[in-house]
């Protein structure tokens, strides 16, 4: 029993090392994504100066993004609703396992 305790150890520990190090790699994209976005919105905004002044240039970028966030905002809020933090399978699951292992004692 010791061995097998040790040996989840072990394992969880490089689970843990690899989650962490995706973790800091999606951060940084997120990061590189965020740069990418600024800098395109201010190649949009210097191109609508072409045609516009550039403060309406600037307004119009920023609609386009308030409108695209209040959109993944609305998606997020309903998934996050939808969400059922029960787990309900998991639950069930536990309680066959308490009563086989019941079964087993008796």
């Amino acid at each position: 029993m010791k061995q097998e305790v040790e040996l989840a150890k072990v394992e969880l520990k490089e689970e843990v090392g690899k989650v962490g190090k995706g973790a800091g790699m999606l951060g940084g994209a997120g990061v590189a994504g965020h740069f990418a976005l600024l800098f395109l919105s201010l190649a949009l905004m210097f191109l609508l100066d072409d045609w516009l002044p550039i403060e309406i240039g600037a307004l119009i970028t920023f609609g386009v993004w308030a409108v695209i966030a209040a959109v993944l905002a609305l998606i997020g809020r309903r998934e996050l609703q939808a969400a059922n933090p029960q787990l309900p399978q998991t639950q069930q699951t536990i309680k066959e396992d308490v009563q086989w292992a019941r079964a087993q004692k008796s």
